[in-house]
C-alpha cells in the first residue's frame, strides 16, 4: 500500500488545518489508519487513528476535542485540526495498519507516507 499525505502548511495559533492521507488501494476492513507526527529532534508520536470497520476513533491526549480523524471512501482519511497551538508544529505522517489491537502504537503500522510539514506560528 503507498500512502500520499498532504495538506499540510503554515497556520497562525488558533487556526486550522485539514491534512488528508490517500491510499494506493481500497483499506481492509481489518485495518486501522492513523496519523502520526514527528517535531524537529523528538521521537514520532501517535496523533489519532480510526478503526476502518467500525468506524472508532482513538486520540492522543495532547489533541483530543481538538483535532478529528474521519473516513473518506474506501481509501481516504482526513485529519481536521482546530485551535491549533505551536506545539503542533511536527511532521504529520499518515500510516496503515493492516490488523492490530493496538492501534495507537507506532509499531504496529505496516505502511507509511511521505510525511507533510505543520507549522504554527505563535
Amino acid at each position: 500500500v503507498q500512502l500520499q499525505a498532504s495538506g499540510g502548511g503554515l497556520v497562525q495559533a488558533g487556526g486550522s488545518l485539514r491534512l488528508s492521507c490517500a491510499a494506493s488501494r481500497r483499506i481492509l476492513s481489518s485495518s486501522a489508519m492513523g496519523w502520526f507526527r514527528q517535531a524537529s529532534g523528538k521521537e514520532r508520536e501517535f496523533v489519532a487513528a480510526i478503526r476502518w470497520n467500525t468506524g472508532r476513533t482513538y486520540y492522543a491526549d495532547s489533541v483530543k476535542g481538538r483535532f478529528t480523524i474521519s473516513k473518506d471512501g474506501a481509501t481516504n482519511t482526513n485529519l481536521q485540526m482546530n485551535s491549533m497551538k505551536p506545539e503542533d508544529t511536527a511532521v504529520y505522517y499518515c500510516a496503515v495498519d493492516l490488523g492490530t489491537s493496538s492501534p495507537t502504537v507506532l509499531k504496529e503500522y505496516d505502511y507509511w507516507g511521505q510525511g507533510t510539514q505543520v507549522t504554527v506560528s505563535s
